[in-house]
C-alpha cells in the first residue's frame, strides 16, 4: 500500500502489467492504472464495482451502469494477493454499509501478459432480500485526457456476415456536451448488447476503445455463452467502460439474494497495449512462447483509415491471453487438417455410396478428421424437427454407419459426427420420454423455436440423455471429433426454478458448460468444434473449453475472405476454422483463392473432390501440405492487419500473423483487373527481408517487391479476376546495408 496525499493506493501486478487500485479518502475504490507502459493520463474515478438494485437504483437517473447508488457506497475492506501457477490473482472487498451488500472484485492475470480476467461477486451481509438488476464484471475509466480523440472499435455479425468490424470516433456516439461546465457526469452511453443464447449472432462482445494521440488501445470482451452487454460514456474527467453478462433492463434478468446468499458475475477480460506513447509500435512478450512480437498498423474503418498504434499490441495482448484461458487439449499441439463433407458438397444429405469415395479423396489430400455432418441419423429426409435421438440411418447406411466410420478410421483418419445436442425436434420420441421439467419453459409451456424444443441442462434427465448419447458415439463407435451445432435462440429464458426468464438462462448457460467439462473430463482426447449456425456463439465462455470454432456458414468463395481475415481478433488463430472448398468447375485462381481463405487459421476442408481433375487434386494436396508445414508457428502467432481491418466489399484484403521468425501474410484481391496494393510491416522495417510464396506456387507469380526503408511490401496481381496468394516473410541473416 502506498500513500500519495489523501488517496491510497494498491499496486498489483506482474512483469507485464501493472495494476493500480485507489482508495478515496472517503473508502471509494477505482482503477487508476491499468496497463503495460508508461501509465499515461490519470483516468476518471469510476467505481470499481456497479450494483443495481431495485431498492437503491442509480445516482442520477440514466440507463447507464456507472454511479449506481451502491457503487459510489462502496468502501475499501480488504485484499488479498495469491499466486495460482501462470495466474496471478487479486481479490478487493468492498461493503456498502447502507445495505450490507459485499462485493468481491476478482482480477487474475497471466504472467508476462498485459490483460486481465475480472469478475465480480456480491453477497449479501445485511438483514433484508435484495433485488439485484444489474452488477458489471468490469468497471474503470479509460487513460486518456479527454473522451474527445478516442475511437470505438466494435463489429457487429450475423449469419452468413459474421465480424464485420469498424471504428468511429467517439464523438459521433456522444456528443460534446461540455460536461465541466454543468458539474455533473453525462448521462447517455454507447451500450451494445446480445440477448438470447447467439451470444454473438447481432454483435461481438469483443470491442475496444483507441486512444491514436497516445497510441493506447483496450480490447475486451465478456466471456459468456448467453446475454450480455458493454458500454461506454463519459464522464466530467473522461471515458468509462462498463462490462456486464444479462442485465434486467435488457434481458429480463433480475435475482434475488436472501441474507446470506450471493452472486458472481460472468467473467470479461480487459487487454492493454504495451506502445504507450512511443506511438505507432508497442512489443509484447509472449509468455507462451517466450517470443517477443511487434504489432502496429492501421485500421480501416468506412471513413478511411485510422491511425492504429495500439490496437495490435492489444490485439496481441488479447491473443497470448486467450491462449492462457484455454483448456490443455492434445489438439492444440497437433492442429489436425479436418474435412467437413457439408458445405457446398454433401449439404446435410449423406450416404454410404457418397461418402466412401469423399473419405478417399480426403485421405489422399491429407486430411486428418473426416466429419459426417448432419444427416446421418435421418431415414426419411425430413428431420429438421425430428431430431435428438441421434440414432444412425439405417437407410442411408444399409450396413450401418460403422462401415463409414471404420473406412475413415482405416483411411488413417479421425472420425467425427455433426450433433445438434441442446434440442429435441417436436416430432422426436425424445420429446415425450423425457419430463417436461427437462425443456426451457415459459408458464408453464415448453419454449418452441424452429420445429425444435430447448433441453434444459439444469435437470439431471437432460444430462444423462446428453451424456448417453456422446458416451454411445464415443466408446461404441469410435467417434473422436464432435461437431456441435446449434441453431436456435430460445429468447429470453425460462422461468422454472428461477426468479426471473433471464437468471433462468444464466442457470442454463452455466450448466451448459459444466457439461462441455465433464464431457471432456471423460473423454480428454475427444476433439469439440463449436458451431451455431457458423458463428452465432463464438465467445469465450465456450472457447476456453471446446478446440475450435466454426467462422461462418457463408458458400460464397468470393465474400468468405473479409471474415477469415477478422476472425483473428475474436478468435485464437488456431481455433478459428475458416471452410476452404474448391470445387470442379472452379479455375485454377479459383481453386487456389478458396484454398488460402482456410490457411492462415485451422484448415477446414470440403468440396466435389473425387470429381476433381488429376491437377485440382494436386492443389489440393499441395495446399494441406503447406499448411501442415506452417500450422505449427500458426498456434502461436499474432496477428496484424497490415491493410486495416477488412471491409465487406473491400477489393484488397490481409491477414498477417506474426512469429519470431516469420511473417505469413495472407492476401486477396477481387479486384477484376489488374491491381497493385502496398502492405506496411513496420514492425520488419529497416531489415533485409526474404519473401516466398507459401501457397499457391503452381501458379504464375505476383510481382513483389519489399521496401526495406518503409517496410512495405508491395504486390502487383498481374492477371484478371479475382486471386490470392500466402506469403512467408522471413528477415535475412544477411547484414542490412546502411
Amino acid at each position: 500500500m502506498n500513500s500519495r496525499h489523501t488517496e491510497t493506493s494498491l499496486v498489483w501486478g506482474h512483469s507485464a502489467l501493472r495494476v493500480v487500485i485507489a482508495i478515496s479518502p472517503d473508502g471509494v475504490v477505482s482503477i487508476r492504472e491499468l496497463g503495460a507502459g508508461d501509465p499515461g493520463t490519470r483516468p476518471p474515478a469510476q467505481p470499481l464495482v456497479e450494483v443495481l438494485l431495485a431498492g437503491q437504483g442509480r445516482a442520477r437517473a440514466s440507463h447507464r451502469f456507472s454511479d449506481t447508488a451502491v457503487g459510489r457506497r462502496f468502501t475499501y475492506v480488504g485484499a488479498e494477493q495469491v499466486r495460482d501457477g501462470q495466474w496471478h490473482e487479486l481479490r478487493v472487498t468492498m461493503r456498502d454499509e447502507q445495505t450490507g451488500l459485499e462485493a468481491h472484485a476478482h482480477l487474475r492475470s497471466a504472467e508476462g501478459v498485459p490483460a486481465v480476467q475480472s469478475w465480480t461477486t456480491i453477497a449479501n451481509r445485511g438483514t433484508a432480500e435484495a433485488v439485484v438488476l444489474g452488477v458489471t464484471s468490469f468497471a474503470a475509466g479509460f487513460p486518456a485526457g479527454s473522451a474527445g480523440g478516442l475511437q470505438v472499435v466494435r463489429a457487429d455479425s450475423e449469419w452468413l456476415g459474421e465480424s464485420r468490424w469498424r471504428v468511429r470516433p467517439m464523438r459521433e456516439e456522444m456528443a460534446d456536451l461540455n460536461l465541466p461546465l454543468h458539474g455533473q457526469d453525462g448521462r447517455g452511453r454507447l451500450a451494445v448488447t446480445s440477448t438470447g443464447t447467439w451470444s454473438t449472432g447481432q454483435h461481438l462482445p469483443t470491442a475496444g476503445l483507441l486512444d491514436p494521440d497516445s497510441g493506447r488501445a483496450w480490447l475486451w470482451q465478456v466471456e459468456h455463452n448467453g446475454p450480455w452487454r458493454w458500454e461506454v460514456g463519459e464522464r466530467r474527467d473522461g471515458a468509462y467502460v462498463a462490462l456486464l453478462g444479462p442485465t434486467d433492463i435488457d434481458h429480463q434478468w433480475h435475482t434475488v439474494l436472501a441474507p446470506g446468499e450471493s452472486f458472481t458475475t460472468v467473467p470479461a477480460s480487459v487487454a492493454v497495449s504495451s506502445g504507450g506513447p512511443r506511438g505507432a509500435s508497442g512489443r509484447l512478450h509472449d509468455a507462451a512462447s517466450g517470443a517477443l512480437h511487434s504489432a502496429s498498423g492501421a485500421l480501416h474503418s468506412a471513413s478511411g483509415l485510422h491511425s492504429a498504434s495500439g490496437l495490435h499490441s492489444a490485439a496481441a495482448a488479447l491473443t497470448a491471453h486467450r491462449r492462457a484461458l484455454v483448456r490443455p487439449h492434445q489438439d492444440r499441439a497437433r492442429l489436425p487438417v479436418v474435412f467437413n463433407d457439408y458445405m457446398n458438397t454433401l449439404m446435410g444429405d449423406p450416404t454410404t455410396a457418397k461418402l466412401i469415395p469423399l473419405i478417399d479423396a480426403a485421405a489422399e489430400a491429407g486430411a486428418e478428421v473426416f466429419c459426417v455432418d448432419a444427416g446421418w441419423y435421418d431415414d426419411d429426409g425430413d428431420w429438421w424437427d425430428s431430431v435428438g435421438e441421434w440414432q444412425p440411418s439405417q437407410t442411408r447406411f444399409p450396413r450401418g454407419i460403422e462401415e463409414v466410420l471404420s473406412h475413415i478410421r482405416g483411411r488413417g483418419m479421425v472420425p467425427g459426427l455433426w450433433l445438434e445436442p441442446e434440442v429435441i425436434g417436436v416430432r422426436s420420441p425424445m420429446a415425450d420420454k423425457l419430463p417436461a421439467e427437462a425443456f426451457l419453459q415459459r408458464g408453464g409451456t415448453r419454449i418452441v423455436e424452429h420445429g425444435r424444443y430447448h433441453l434444459d441442462l439444469r435437470h439431471p434427465a437432460a444430462v444423462a440423455h446428453l451424456d448417453e448419447v456422446v458416451d454411445r458415439l464415443v466408446e461404441q463407435l469410435g467417434v473422436g471429433y464432435f461437431k456441435l451445432d446449434y441453431n436456435i435462440d430460445p429468447g429470453a429464458g425460462t422461468d422454472v426454478d428461477a426468479a426471473s426468464p433471464g437468471a433462468g438462462l444464466l442457470a442454463c448457460n452455466r450448466a451448459h458448460l459444466a457439461w462441455l467439462e465433464a464431457v471432456l473430463d471423460r473423454h480428454p482426447d475427444l476433439i469439440l468444434e463449436n458451431c451455431a449456425s457458423g458463428a452465432m456463439r463464438m465467445d469465450y465462455a465456450l472457447l476456453s473449453r471446446m478446440q475450435l470454432q466454426s467462422t461462418s456458414d457463408q458458400q460464397d468463395p468470393l465474400l468468405y475472405p473479409p471474415i477469415a481475415v477478422a476472425a483473428p481478433l475474436s478468435v485464437l488463430p488456431e481455433q478459428a476454422a475458416s471452410w476452404a472448398y474448391p470445387q470442379p468447375d472452379m479455375d485454377d485462381e479459383r481453386v487456389a483463392y478458396s484454398l488460402c481463405t482456410g490457411m492462415l487459421g485451422r484448415l477446414y476442408l470440403s468440396g466435389h473432390l473425387p470429381t476433381m481433375t488429376g491437377a485440382q487434386r494436386q492443389a489440393v494436396r499441395a495446399a494441406v501440405a503447406a499448411y501442415r508445414d506452417i500450422r505449427t508457428d500458426l498456434a502461436a502467432a499474432v496477428p496484424v492487419w497490415p491493410l486495416g481491418l477488412p471491409g465487406w466489399a473491400d477489393p484488397w484484403l490481409s491477414l498477417g500473423l506474426t512469429t519470431p521468425d516469420h511473417t505469413y501474410v495472407g492476401v486477396w484481391c477481387r479486384a477484376d483487373e489488374r491491381a497493385t496494393a502496398s502492405l506496411p510491416l513496420p514492425h520488419l522495417a529497416g531489415r533485409r527481408v526474404d519473401v516466398e510464396v507459401v501457397y499457391p506456387r503452381h501458379l504464375p507469380a505476383w510481382d513483389g517487391e519489399w521496401d526495406q526503408e518503409t517496410g512495405r511490401l508491395v504486390l502487383t496481381k498481374p492477371i484478371s479476376g479475382p486471386s490470392a496468394r500466402i506469403f512467408r516473410l522471413s528477415p535475412s541473416s544477411s547484414p542490412s546495408s546502411d
